[in-house]
């Protein structure tokens, strides 16, 4: 008969592999055994095999997941807005599920529950640096071979997620990243950088990069939704050269013509929600060539020529301090200022920039399209995606010419409802007059501002 200590020697990497992060206590008695022996245990075996996070009584351990064959685990890289990068976390995958992400070095606030690093998933910080949209797809359906991922990032498990991060994420929202090959990645990038574009022949170059852009990617998406687009790296007296440029189709069909209106509308929106309090937009501009109208947006998570700024989706921060269904962001303003995470300014801008979109038509404000500058109290970035979207070409190509129906505010609602309102008005204005935009577009816009001043006088 074996004695005992060698019998739970033998269960300890079982039993971790089976407890979720279990405290030395829990261990001793799943194992039978004292408290000081599943600490000799666990300093017995080869290193790395287990993780440890919490201080005192709050320590806890689990057995370290291995991915692709290797338990080491990940760096994890933070990029300033000088350009310069510094490691300030390392992630390990456990067992049974979810990761060890220490963050006590980073200036993210930090559920109660993962105060010590551990995740039931993906680390929210890591969320958005998924492969997502129409640029995460093409993405996927290059690299996806060389990785060994399926080819819909849809289909990624969050281990596929870790892998493909650490392996091509050199470029992904925000200022973080994962692993030291991305992390050469992205040095060798900033030491050998791509030869920017210039504004002598911008729309011609655009018009090549859409077309490879389309290539690579899904032909259909606009018809779905989803405007396609490609990333740029242009000089030409913006604060960044990094820019997301979004466009529309080349022909003379409706459903063309319409989204190239709707980009000019996101233009001319964008501008007009800077008039908001507390709200600041992407910059953008409008370039023109062979039939397609493209909107060039400088991206607020890039600084100068290779510095970063955190950035975090508001949707990334309701799964992670709220956990509710809703979609209204105002609804998620309050819940994060109880919560500590953004100040009153920023409820008060978030609430007044979701009053806007209502009031100019755009049925499209998912919690993706909202996002912060992170730090311990986050900061509303730019807007963005701010358009009238309830105009969009359905996905067969028909043309929609939906009745305009303001939303009507509460009583406690009505100061911030008024404000957004005159804006809104003032863009269904320029919408209206702008002769980039399609007549019968204009049109419209013309009825939605008269009609929009109609129900401002009786509110």
């Amino acid at each position: 008969m074996r004695p005992r200590n060698v019998v739970a020697r033998d269960q300890l990497l079982p039993a971790l592999r089976r407890m979720e992060h279990p405290s030395a206590t829990a261990l001793a008695a799943a194992l039978q055994v004292a408290v000081p022996t599943v600490h000799k245990f666990i300093a017995e075996l080869p290193r790395g095999q287990v993780v440890t996070a919490g201080l005192s009584r709050r320590t806890r351990y689990a057995a370290a997941r291995p991915l692709r064959g290797s338990e080491s685990p990940i760096p994890l890289y933070a990029v300033n807005t000088q350009g310069d990068a510094t490691q300030v976390s390392t992630l390990s995958l456990v067992y049974p599920q979810g990761t060890l992400l220490p963050m006590d070095t980073m200036a993210w606030p930090v559920p109660a529950e993962s105060r010590d690093g551990w995740w039931g998933g993906l680390p929210y910080p890591l969320y958005d640096m998924r492969p997502q949209g129409y640029l995460g797809r093409n993405f996927a359906r290059r690299e996806h071979a060389a990785l060994q991922v399926p080819p819909n990032p849809d289909d990624w498990t969050d281990d596929d997620v870790v892998y493909a991060l650490s392996r091509a994420g050199s470029d992904t929202t925000g200022n973080l990243i994962l692993g030291e090959e991305a992390y050469l990645q992205w040095l060798r990038n900033k030491l050998t950088p791509a030869t920017p574009l210039t504004g002598n022949d911008l729309g011609e170059q655009y018009a090549a990069l859409a077309v490879s852009a389309l290539a690579s990617g899904n032909a259909g998406s606009s018809a779905a939704g989803e405007f396609p687009k490609f990333t740029a790296w242009r000089l030409d007296g913006q604060a960044t050269p990094h820019v997301l440029v979004k466009f529309s189709g080349a022909g003379t069909s409706d459903a063309e013509r319409r989204w190239a209106d709707l980009l000019i509308c996101e233009h001319l929106s964008l501008e007009c929600a800077t008039q908001l309090r507390g709200v600041e937009s992407a910059r953008t501009r409008i370039v023109q060539h062979a039939g397609r109208v493209f909107l060039e947006a400088e991206r607020f998570d890039r600084e100068g020529l290779h510095g970063r700024r955190p950035t975090c989706t508001l949707d990334a921060l309701n799964a992670s301090f709220v956990g509710s269904a809703s979609s209204d962001w105002s609804i998620m303003a309050t819940r994060l200022h109880q919560d500590g995470i953004i100040d009153v300014n920023a409820v008060e801008a978030m609430t007044l920039l979701w009053w806007f979109g209502r009031l100019i038509g755009n049925t499209d404000m998912h919690l993706g399209n909202l996002s912060f500058h992170m730090a311990q109290v986050a900061r509303l970035a730019p807007a963005y995606d701010m358009l009238p979207m309830m105009y969009a070409p359905l996905p067969g190509g028909e043309v929609p010419h939906p009745e305009f129906t303001p939303l009507l505010p509460l009583p406690l609602q009505r100061e911030g409802w008024s404000e957004a309102c005159t804006v809104a008005i003032e863009f269904w204005g320029h919408a209206g007059k702008d002769a980039r935009i399609s007549k019968a577009f204009q049109e419209i816009c013309v009825l939605n501002a008269q009609r929009l001043k109609s129900v401002a006088a009786q509110v």
